[in-house]
């Protein structure tokens, strides 16, 4: 398959609508020749994503959490301080959750470049 690149500005666009484009270009879904069971050679830039819109409340209702195995060692961050901190890391977990969750996730996630 021949590799391309492919850019998506997120200036003024909702996560969801990005990282949702974003998952059908590193699946391939929008070639002709496309195959669930390979990973196509399409690496996808998402630039600006300091300037994605968030509508309603969501940066502050809306929790990122993560488990660190031990008793009382659940964590909670909220959408506004994570997205202050990192916006690359928003996105990217955006586009890995709407990815299937197999031996080809990893590869696909290689390919996605994020950029503040």
């Amino acid at each position: 398959m021949p590799s391309s690149h492919e850019t998506i500005d997120a200036t003024n666009q909702s996560l969801g609508r990005v990282a949702s484009r974003a998952a059908r270009l590193l699946r391939g879904k929008h070639l002709p020749d496309f195959d669930p069971a390979a990973a196509p050679r399409v690496t996808v830039s998402i630039t600006h994503a300091r300037q994605l819109h968030f509508s309603g409340k969501k940066t502050t209702n809306q929790f990122y959490a993560k488990f660190s195995g031990y008793p009382g060692g659940l964590k909670q961050t909220s959408l506004g301080e994570l997205f202050a901190r990192s916006p690359e890391r928003i996105v990217r977990l955006a586009v890995a959750r709407m990815l299937p969750r197999n031996k080809l996730r990893r590869r696909f996630l290689a390919h996605l470049n994020v950029t503040p």
